[in-house]
């Protein structure tokens, strides 16, 4: 009977060792899992001057800058830039970004102008992509939009916000 207590010992031993190693291992591997999104660069339209009816004013995830109607696009500073968001994603893997489809800007001397957003350079609002999985990296996506100016336009800087959620995949 002694030797089969000291096997029933050690049979327990070995399933606690398990157990706590189990749970160790959980521990570890969930407290790694980070991710976060940062904005690094705004959106900006840059300086355009109206001179008739409006028009729309697209700035791509590449920085380019292309208008329709009856639209004068200057190149005064500020200039035109997309949005930058990097993320980090540590261990890495698959990522989504949502955002929604339209915000409405608001004018320093009243007025509101539409502001379609997207896409970004891995796609649209929902597409899935894949980070680097180096935890020191960090993974960049470029957001442009569409900036509806309409033909009673009131001069002045208009601002707003929209909201970027990250999703692990």
């Amino acid at each position: 009977m002694g030797k089969a207590m000291k096997a029933l010992n050690i049979h327990n031993r070995l399933l606690k060792l398990l157990f706590v190693t189990t749970i160790l291992f959980f521990f570890v591997h969930f407290s790694f899992a980070q991710v976060s999104i940062t904005n690094t660069q705004t959106l900006h339209f840059g300086t355009i001057c109206l001179t008739g009816s409006g028009g729309t004013v697209t700035v791509g995830s590449d920085g380019s800058r292309t208008s329709t109607g009856n639209l004068i696009l200057l190149s005064l500073s500020p200039v035109a830039q997309p949005a930058i968001f990097e993320i980090m994603n540590c261990p890495g893997g698959s990522v989504s970004l949502t955002f929604n489809a339209t915000t409405i800007l608001t004018g320093s001397n009243g007025g509101e102008l539409t502001l379609d957003l997207g896409p970004t350079e891995k796609g649209i609002s929902g597409s899935v992509f894949t980070t680097i999985s180096d935890c020191n990296f960090v993974t960049p996506v470029y957001m442009g939009g569409s900036l509806h100016i309409p033909d009673a336009a009131i001069a002045g800087t208009y601002t707003g916000s929209f909201d970027v959620t990250i999703n692990m995949e």
